[in-house]
This record gives C-alpha cells, structure tokens and sequence, in this order.
C-alpha cells in the first residue's frame, strides 16, 4: 500500500503564507496612501491662515484737543498704543519747553512741572509703529483763568523761636469757600510728633494749634503747597510756601488781679514775682489765656483806638516797654505813675501796669508766643478772636473746626 506524497501540503502551506505577505503588502500600502490622502487634504501648516501686517502707532494725549480750563496741576500725558515713542515736545505760548518725563518702556510721557493759569499749551508726539513707520500728532489745550488767586501769609515765619502758647496762623487775601481743599493743601509736620488741628476765624484766616501748650524744643516744619488748588468759587492759590520754626523756652506769666501780683515761670520754675496794677471796676482787663504778639521799646497808647476818647475818660499817652497780649489793647507796659498803687490797688484801663524796671525785665524775658494767664480781673473772658485768644476755645469745640 502505498502513502500520500507530502508535496501538496506544503505546498498548501506556501499558498498560505504567500496570501498572508500580500494582504500584509496591501495594508501597508493603504496605509501609507490613506497617510498621504490626508496630508494632500491640509495642504502644508499654517496654509490656510492669513496673514496680518504689523499695527501702526497710535497716539493719544491727555487731556484731549481742544480742551479749556485744565487745572495746572492736572496729569499731562502722552501714550503710546502699538508702538514706542521718539520723542515728546510740550511748550507754553512763548515756546518755552516744559519738562517731562519718558517712561522706560517708551509707551508713555508725563509732564513733570506745574503749568500756568490762563495759558494754551501744545504738545507735539512723534511714534514709531510696530510697523516701522512714524507718526507724528500735535494736541493743544488751555488752562483755567481764575477769579481770582489767595496768597497765604503765616504766623510764625521761617527761623522764628517762639512761645508754647504760639498757633499757627496762616491769613489768605481772598476768601476760601472750600474749605477742606485749604486744609489738605497744608501740611504742619511736628518733632516730636503732636495732636492738633485748625480752626477757621473767618473765611479768610485758619489757625492750627496742639491740644495743650508745645513741649519746649518743638521743631515745626509748615508746607503750604497751595498752587494750583482749586479753593472754591473761582480762588486757586497763588504759590506754596513754607516755613520752619522752633518752640522756646516755657514762659508762662500768671497775673492775679485779687492779690495785685504777676509771677513768671520758665520751664515749670517761678522766677519772678512782681507787684502790679490792673485794670479798675470801670474798665477791667480780661481773664484768660493771653498770647504775646509783638513787643515794642515805646509805643503810643490812644484809647480812642478802641473807642474811648481821651476827653470822655480816655488817654493818650507814651509808655515803655509795652508788651502786647491781645488787640483789644492789652498790654503788660512800664506805669511810673501807678507804682504807688502797684501791689494794691487796680487802677488801670485794662493793661498791666509794672514799674519801669519789672516791666524792662519782662520786656527782655518774654518773646512772641509766650503766655500771660490772668485771673479775677471782674471782666469777660478773653475772645478767641482777640489777639492768640485760641487757647480760650475748649478742644473739643477746636476739633469743630470753626463756625464760619
């Protein structure tokens, strides 16, 4: 019997293998055809995409063309969009440069000096865009014209030492309607630091004092940037100013019309006791805190100043060595006539009279500031308004900050 010959099945077996390598084959190639099918669709990247030219520069300033009554001390700007800037001219109606600074990143120009009142300015910006080119654009604008301007005069004055009853009077030569914008303008830095604040007077005249007398030593730095701020109906002010003063020695005078005597302390400690005569039953000095404000070597006294006629009681006389305390015509001056009554007897018209050589002494110790205390004279109360009368104002009406 024989056996089957084995060819046929490898053969069989070849055929398979044969299919298999083509059907891999014909994968491989629709693959590699589906592959480039997809990349022909899209074409190469970014194909399809369109493409945009570089921005130019833009430029824009602040406050825009054509715009009237600017405050001087308004931002001045230059900005630019999409781009950087070469350069920025800004001049007033004499063609005078005002200075201004460029930002680091060339985008933007500020001005960096106050401008005038009542003045057209033009500024000239030059750009460079992202797409390389230059732009150029000229802008004006005006300033406010006021009505008018306030020029601040002070009380003390730079370098001045003075006493620890002393305020810090600060009197503007137009009224200020607003109020708040004049005591933001004023800046009273103290070494060492103190609690105070202001008072207005009238609508023209501020105060600014401590709660209590100043510490001896005081150093004061008063800041008055008022130019340019708009103080209310139609008042800007006029310039800044500034000053630096310092607080003396503590000299407190107390005068006691029951005892007839005047004491003075420096710093705490009595250092003279002196007779004296105040004013009588029909014409009595005032109680209170009275502030020294100015000293004179001789000083003629008219009672008819304050309404009292030397033929209905009144006098006109010269004295020595008259101190002043408060300007309804106080003062602490030499009597020789009096010296008989000094010590006993109140016969004067209100002032405080000494003997020659007290009042000298009194005359060379005290300076603008210094503090003269009276008590039972029989009169009123001393006017805040009289005078430095402000300490005659309890501090939490202070803190009110005036009735005006």
């Amino acid at each position: 019997m024989s056996h089957p010959t084995p060819r046929p099945a490898a053969r069989a077996r070849c055929r398979h293998a044969g299919r298999a390598v083509v059907l891999l084959a014909i994968a491989m190639v629709g693959a590699l055809l589906a592959g480039c099918g997809s990349g022909s669709s899209a074409g190469p990247a970014g194909a399809g995409e369109t493409t945009q030219p570089p921005p130019p520069a833009s430029i824009s300033v602040d406050p825009a063309a054509g715009a009237v009554d600017v405050p001087p001390l308004a931002p001045i700007t230059v900005t630019a969009t999409d781009g950087s800037l070469d350069g920025v001219r800004m001049t007033n109606p004499e063609g005078i440069p005002v200075a201004g600074q460029v930002a680091r990143d060339h985008t933007s120009w500020t001005a960096s000096e106050p401008l005038g009142y009542g003045k057209a300015y033009t500024i000239t910006a030059t750009a460079t865009g992202e797409d390389g080119k230059p732009v150029t654009t000229t802008s004006a604008f005006t300033t406010v014209t006021p009505v008018a301007t306030a020029y601040p005069s002070m009380n003390p004055v730079d370098g001045q030492t003075v006493g620890v009853g002393q305020p810090i009077a600060i009197y503007f030569d137009q009224d200020v309607e607003n109020k708040q914008a004049a005591e933001d303008a004023i800046t009273v830095a103290t070494t060492p630091a103190v609690e105070g604040a202001f008072y207005w007077f009238t609508d023209s005249e501020v105060h600014w004092r401590p709660k209590e007398f100043w510490t001896p030593g005081t150093t004061i730095n008063l800041n008055i940037a008022l130019y340019g701020k708009d103080l209310g109906g139609g008042v800007y002010g006029q310039e800044d100013r500034a000053a630096t003063f310092t607080i003396g020695d503590a000299v407190i005078a107390r005068a006691d019309a029951a005892s007839h005597q005047m004491t003075v302390e420096i710093n705490g400690a009595v250092v003279r006791t002196m007779p004296m005569s105040m004013g009588r039953p029909a014409f009595p000095s005032n109680n209170g805190v009275h502030v020294v404000t100015e000293r004179h070597a001789s000083y003629k006294m008219d009672s008819s100043t304050y309404g009292l006629a030397p033929d209905q009681g009144g006098y006109v006389t010269t004295v020595r060595y008259a101190t002043r305390i408060s300007n309804g015509g106080e003062f602490v001056h030499a009597a020789p006539w009096s010296v008989g009554d000094q010590g006993n007897t109140n016969v004067s018209h209100g002032c405080i009279n000494l003997s020659t050589e007290n009042a000298k002494w009194f005359f060379d110790t005290v300076t603008k500031g210094d503090v003269v205390i009276q008590t039972n004279t029989g009169g009123p109360e001393l006017q805040p308004y009289d005078g430095f009368g402000d300490w005659q104002i309890p501090w939490d009406q202070w803190l009110a900050g005036g009735e005006v």
